[in-house]
């Protein structure tokens, strides 16, 4: 990077220390939400959306909650003066909704502004001009009492069409590319705008301060609204704004700490669209706040659906990595997470919390419409054995021991390993059901009955071994026990340290049971195998019988299973 000294800082500290913001830890209300969607990100669109997609758009932000909704730029084309004109007419504008336009300083702009928001039962006059130096110097070549005299002479021809036109119409004014805007010089010429327009606390004007192009650290952002929020004049019969974007990729930061710094009001759009690297996502910042306790007053509960749809208008696609709306944002493919995240969601179900508190999950996927089986834990080489057994028990019904878990999770990487590919829940039980469910090779479990008298259990076993079929018969304190003796009289396989668990697979009177037995060969090593019959000793059974077969294949030949 040969030319770092041509680079130098572009923004302007406030005065005096402005740092009351930075006492404060959180937000405890949402802000006055403001969607700039139709406007700032539908001029940032590849093909700008027609009059059809832009209503549906509109009927979009409605219903998740908007009540102010930037709609276009009408003196810019015909199809944003119509769009307008469409919502005035057709009456689509619910009455607790305002629209709000957005106009240069120019007298013919401001006249057509009108022209399209004739008759709005609530419209927003957006008023604004550059300020900044860059502006001033490069593009209107401008000193200061020249760009304050655009801004008023706009100010005054507003307050005067609006009395002139019917409608019910209110104020706001942005001192464009403020974050380049000596703060004196910001503070100037709002108030000289407010003069003309003579806000009172019954009727405010807003004041929009925006971050048109990201300069700054977001402290230094809630630094200069602190300053302007303490010094506006009328203050009581404001409401300010703020209009963040992101080309340092910290816009959300930035509209946060504004938010703490005194900024009631925030334009945004939906996952961020907007010209470059966008406007501030307001779907991160609703559910930021959610994550916190917080109703945001927006409503995300289907957020998959809401993202079809901007996706499908605006021809343009969320991240993967999008925060809450990406495919993969609540997805765990390392190991320990998906353990932690698996042992987090047993705790939930045991102890049932007033608050969420899940290891890498900073909200439930399921209020905003995601599914734990497919957005939590998804399997590939990297997971673990909690990641891969909560995968098979929430989408196949299978609890197995903690142990047996890890010989599964080394037989499904082993297949994602080999094959490159993520796999599904059922490629995990089909691995499953292959490598421990019902094997019968080389031992297989032909027939099985037994007598039990005073404490004293006998079996006898019909069994095809290595092809031949072979009857044995052995004697224990439990019927399991009897069938290890009769396995190590009759055929020399000997086992140790017999464990068993037990549940039942579905519910009802012909339901499936499912066993699961370890056993240790002489050096010692584990093995298990699982069993799956209508009738819970036949199950287990089968579950020893795998046990025995994957104990003598060493568990690590692949077994050839045997439905039974």
């Amino acid at each position: 990077m040969k030319h770092v000294n041509k680079y130098t800082r572009q923004y302007f500290l406030p005065p005096e220390p402005c740092l009351d913001w930075a006492h404060r830890d959180h937000l405890d209300h949402p802000p006055i939400w403001c969607s700039v969607d139709l406007r700032d990100g539908n001029q940032a669109l590849i093909v700008p959306m027609n009059l059809e997609e832009k209503l549906a758009y509109f009927q979009l932000l409605v219903e998740i909650g908007f009540k102010e909704i930037e709609v276009g730029f009408p003196a810019a084309s015909d199809t944003e003066f119509e769009f307008v004109r469409t919502l005035i007419e057709r009456d689509l504008v619910p009455d607790d909704v305002t629209i709000q336009v957005l106009t240069q300083s120019r007298d013919h702009i401001i006249e057509r502004t009108f022209e399209a928001i004739r008759g709005a039962k609530r419209a927003i006059v957006h008023l604004y001009n550059s300020t900044s130096v860059a502006q001033r110097e490069q593009v209107f070549r401008a000193d200061k009492d020249e760009i304050v005299n655009i801004a008023v002479t706009g100010a005054e021809q507003i307050r005067d069409l609006a009395r002139a036109t019917p409608g019910n119409f209110l104020f706001q004014y942005s001192p464009e590319s403020f974050t380049g805007t000596e703060l004196d010089f910001a503070l100037e010429i709002c108030n000289a705008v407010l003069d003309v327009w003579q806000p009172t606390p019954d009727r405010k004007v807003i004041i929009n301060l925006p971050a048109t192009v990201e300069l700054s650290m977001p402290h230094v952002y809630a630094s200069q609204i602190e300053y302007m929020s303490k010094h506006l004049a009328r203050r009581d019969a404001i409401v300010l704004s703020v209009h963040p974007h992101n080309d340092r990729g910290t816009g959300v930061a930035a509209a946060e700490l504004a938010m703490l710094a005194g900024a009631e009001r925030l334009e945004g759009t939906l996952f961020g669209n907007g010209e470059r690297t966008g406007n501030v996502d307001i779907v991160t910042l609703a559910l930021n706040l959610y994550s916190h306790g917080v109703d945001p007053g927006l409503d995300f509960s289907n957020l998959p659906a809401i993202q079809a749809r901007v996706e499908a208008l605006t021809k343009m696609q969320v991240s993967r990595r999008h925060p809450y709306a990406g495919e993969l944002v609540f997805t765990a493919f390392s190991g320990s997470h998906q353990d932690a995240i698996a042992k987090g969601m047993k705790w939930r179900e045991e102890k049932s919390p007033e608050h969420w508190t899940v290891p890498y999950l900073p909200i439930d996927p399921k209020d905003i419409g995601r599914e734990y089986e497919g957005d939590i834990i998804r399997i590939n080489s990297q997971s673990g054995k909690g990641g891969i057994g909560y995968v098979l028990e929430q989408s196949h019904g299978y609890d197995l021991p903690p142990k047996m878990r890890e010989q599964l999770g080394y037989a499904v990487k082993r297949v994602s390993d080999r094959e490159q590919k993520e796999l599904s829940a059922d490629e995990i039980a089909e691995i499953f059901m292959r490598e421990f469910v019902n094997l019968g090779q080389p031992l297989d479990l032909v027939e099985l009955t037994g007598t039990d008298a005073r404490g004293s259990h006998r079996v006898r076993a019909k069994v095809v071994w290595h092809g031949e079929t072979v009857e044995i018969e052995g004697a224990g304190n439990g019927r399991l026990d009897a069938l290890c003796h009769a396995l190590e009289d009759g055929l020399g396989i000997r086992v140790a340290n017999l464990t068993y668990k037990e549940h039942a697979l579905e519910v009802g009177s012909g339901s499936r049971a499912v066993a699961y037995i370890s056993v240790d060969d002489e050096e010692g090593n584990t093995h298990f195998g699982c069993g799956v019959d209508t009738d819970i000793m036949e199950a287990s059974a089968k579950a020893l019988v795998s046990a025995v077969n994957r104990m003598l294949a060493r568990a690590s030949e692949m077994v050839v299973p045997v439905s039974k």
